[in-house]
This record gives C-alpha cells, sequence and structure tokens, in this order.
C-alpha cells in the first residue's frame, strides 16, 4: 500500500494542470508546513527562527515546469534576490536551486548564462550554492554542467543519488574536483533499469558512498530523516576520527524539527532545507510520496478546516 501512494504523489507531482491550480490557490492543504512562504521576506524570517536554534539554512525558490528562456531568465533573478537577502541579513543559509528551473532543458547558454550569473552574485555575497539532482534522464547533463562550473567557481557543489546504479562510480569520477556534495537516497520514480528498486539496497548504497566520499576527505552533507543513517555516519565518523568540520546532516524543513535541534545540540552541523516561492505543488506532493505521515498530517489539517 505505501509504494502505491507513492507512485501515486510522484505521479501527481508531475501535473502541469494541478501545478498551474497550485499558483493560483496558494499554501493551502498542510503545505505550509513544508514551504516557508512564497515570498523571501517570509522565507527570511523562517531562516532567523531557525538560525536562532543554532540549525544551518539551504534556501530554495520553487519552480517547475519552466520552458522558455523569459521564465527562465526571471527565475535566476529570484535566485540572486534570495542571495542577497542571505548576505543582507547576515543570515547562516546557502542557496539551491534546480538547473530545469535555470534553463537546463531550453538550451545549454539559457542555463550557463543564468548559472554564472547566480555564482557570481553568490561569491560576491559569500554565499554557497549547491545544484539539486532531478530524475534520472538530467542526471549526467546536470554533472556535466558541475564540472564546467566548478573550473571557475570553488562556491558550488551538487547532489548525489544513493538509489541509482550509477552513484558509485559517478562519486569516483567527481573526486577529482574535490566536491561538496549532498548525498541522499533519491526521491523521483525511477526504472529499474536505472535505480535499485528495493529500499534496503538503496540503504547499503547510502551507506557506501557516505563512507567512499568522507574517506575522500572530502565535504559531505548526509541528507537523510533515517536514525540508521544517521547513526552509521556518527559510528563511522568516529571510528576513522572524521572532523565535524567535514560533515554536516540536513533535513527537509517541516520534518522532525526536534531531531533537528537534537543534533545541533550534540554539536553536530545541521542544515535545514527550505522551499519558498509560489511554485509549491510539485515539490510538495514529492513530501506525501516520501512518508505516509505527511499524509496524515495533511489530511487532520484538513479535516480541521
Amino acid at each position: 500500500m505505501e509504494q502505491v501512494m507513492r507512485n501515486f504523489f510522484l505521479f501527481l507531482s508531475k501535473n502541469k494542470p494541478l501545478t498551474k491550480v497550485a499558483k493560483k490557490y496558494g499554501l493551502r492543504f498542510g503545505a505550509a508546513r513544508f514551504v516557508a512562504g512564497e515570498t523571501i521576506e517570509l522565507a527570511v524570517e523562517s531562516i532567523k527562527e531557525l538560525n536562532k536554534k543554532n540549525l544551518s539554512v539551504t534556501l530554495d525558490y520553487l519552480g517547475e515546469f519552466v520552458d522558455n528562456e523569459k521564465e527562465a531568465n526571471e527565475m535566476a533573478d529570484h535566485s540572486i534576490k534570495a542571495i542577497e537577502a542571505i548576505g543582507k541579513g547576515q543570515l547562516n543559509a546557502q542557496l539551491s536551486l534546480k538547473m530545469t528551473s535555470m534553463g537546463l532543458d531550453i538550451s545549454d547558454e539559457v542555463v550557463m548564462n543564468n548559472m554564472k550569473r547566480i555564482l557570481s552574485a553568490a561569491k560576491k555575497h559569500n554565499v554557497f550554492v549547491t545544484i539539486d539532482m532531478e530524475d534520472y534522464s538530467r542526471c549526467q547533463k546536470t554533472l556535466d554542467i558541475f564540472k564546467e562550473l566548478k573550473k571557475e567557481f570553488d562556491n558550488v557543489g551538487t547532489v548525489i543519488q544513493a538509489y541509482l546504479y550509477r552513484t558509485v562510480k559517478d562519486i569516483e569520477d567527481l573526486n577529482k574536483y574535490h566536491p561538496n556534495l549532498r548525498l541522499v537516497k533519491g526521491a523521483y520514480k525511477e526504472s529499474p533499469d536505472v535505480a535499485f528498486p528495493e529500499k534496503k539496497d538503496v540503504d547499503e548504497n547510502f551507506k557506501k558512498i557516505i563512507k567512499m566520499h568522507l574517506l575522500n576527505g572530502n565535504f559531505t552533507a548526509v541528507a537523510t530523516h533515517d536514525d540508521a543513517i544517521i547513526e552509521y555516519t556518527k559510528e563511522l565518523v568516529k571510528e576513522y576520527q572524521i572532523s565535524k568540520d567535514q560533515f554536516e546532516f540536513q533535513m527537509l524543513y517541516g520534518i522532525r524539527p526536534e531531531r533537528q535541534e537534537q543534533l545541533a545540540n550534540e554539536g553536530y552541523g545541521m542544515r535545514v532545507y527550505v522551499p519558498f516561492g509560489n511554485d509549491w505543488y510539485g515539490y510538495f506532493m514529492r513530501r506525501l510520496a516520501e512518508r505516509p505521515a505527511n499524509v496524515a498530517f495533511v489530511l487532520k489539517g484538513v479535516i480541521k478546516k
């Protein structure tokens, strides 16, 4: 049943008409739990509250189905505005973005121009930028652009997904760039031809790449809500005497906030992924797909209205 629900919500996440409806009616039906408002001003207030709790942030202006240059340029402008807000407020925050929202599906020229604009602004304000990984069809292109950007910018990292068969090879290939990587299990529906269909295999591969990347001496963001993976990472860094400056945990805004604060209080780097903007629908559907508990929370909220 859990897999059926996951597939259902992942299917809904790609529905363009529903995305348009969601933009029109705003953050309702529980989405506000996972999205820090529709404006940068609201997002900044959320960041300040998290920073007070010794939690770092990575901020993401949400956007999906960008298919024209004008909209891609506007998305890049929003990201630059977010960077400027981080710098102006001296916030403990970074930026995350999807390259499809910057023009990845339009042309190499559009996406590279927008990424260079963003990274130049980020460098000016001392803000680190992480390129989110999307579905498998865009994986290689994303990594190719990341490698190209690394030749010019030090303030950029990307994401590697444990559920893909190719992941170990990607970690090996990227090592020469000494990359800052966010390691995740993966949130898209993929074919068993390219991704592990069984959770236990994904978990084992996740552990494997965490160990690989840490022992390569590179900064590692372990993005998970899974206590088993968290404890594995704690034991690993203890065994190999890895400095707490070389890694951090990351979790999503609105999910397990008590655990986030606990890890921060234990002295671990803890970064919260904070999305904002009115194009929240696809992100919200993927959060519902990840955990049945999220669906139950939303249903309770709807019933109370």
